[in-house]
């Protein structure tokens, strides 16, 4: 099952490159079929088996012998490492399902904010909105708490946004993604996300000034560490939430 997991996540992997590529150049997701980013001609699906495709065509397109990105392939198999580690955490329930949704999500997100320093709406409402299916379908089958997520969408609201407004330090794009998170995580995981991105976003803050890739006046985007920090909260923050309080 870990195997089809990790496969099953590579290809969904293939489709959230479309998404980062087209996404922030305005373009459907949907059409036109896949085609070479260089010559525009219409992949087959011999040029899309994730991953493999890449390795067999030596990471060059078939028609224009342009090179092929890293990131394609790097993205695929993301994806898959990255259900693979929900799975092995939480087996094949409904936290998996959950938790992989918020996930594809934020690869997205994460990476569209590296790449354009932009957060898209058109990403992150639809991800809202899966997230309260979530917590309705937890409500019906489990009799979850709804105010949980309410609660912690207001945290996720409340915390990034009073410092989005003293300081300036966060961008409207990374309350909404506070926002997301809050709608899958719940109030306690919530808090450890926050914790979480702030340490990881000061650790990649002070390395790249440390390493001079940038200045301590240059904008950098946060959508990167607050995805990594909501997948820390996700697959960890109840065992420490546990050990914390004494019950672990």
């Amino acid at each position: 099952m870990s195997l089809i997991i990790f496969i099953y996540g590579i290809v969904i992997g293939s489709f959230l490159n479309v998404c980062i590529y087209r996404i922030p150049n305005e373009e459907s997701i949907v059409l036109p079929p896949s085609h070479c980013g260089s010559c525009n001609h219409r992949l087959g699906w011999l040029d899309l088996v994730p991953v493999l495709s890449y390795v067999f065509l030596k990471g060059k397109c078939r028609y224009c012998g342009q090179k092929i990105s890293l990131r394609y392939p790097g993205v695929e198999v993301l994806t898959g490492l990255l259900w693979f580690g929900i799975y092995l955490r939480y087996g094949l329930t409904f936290e998996f399902f959950k938790y992989g949704v918020l996930t594809l999500f934020l690869i997205v997100i994460a990476l569209i904010d590296y790449d354009t320093t932009d957060v898209y709406s058109c990403v992150v409402y639809p991800g809202i909105a899966a997230g309260i299916i979530f917590a309705i379908l937890e409500r019906i089958i489990y009799s979850g708490s709804l105010i949980n997520y309410v609660v912690a969408a207001l945290i996720g609201l409340f915390i990034i946004g009073g410092i989005y407004i003293l300081t300036g330090g966060f961008g409207a794009g990374d309350i909404e993604i506070a926002v997301l998170c809050g709608v899958f995580l719940g109030w306690k995981l919530e808090i450890y996300f926050i914790l979480i991105s702030f340490i990881i976003g000061g650790a990649i803050g002070i390395t790249l000034i440390l390493m001079k890739k940038k200045s301590k006046t240059d904008y950098m985007p946060l959508g990167p560490s607050l995805a990594i920090g909501a997948y820390v909260a996700l697959l960890m923050g109840e065992t420490l939430i546990l050990k914390l309080t004494g019950l672990g």
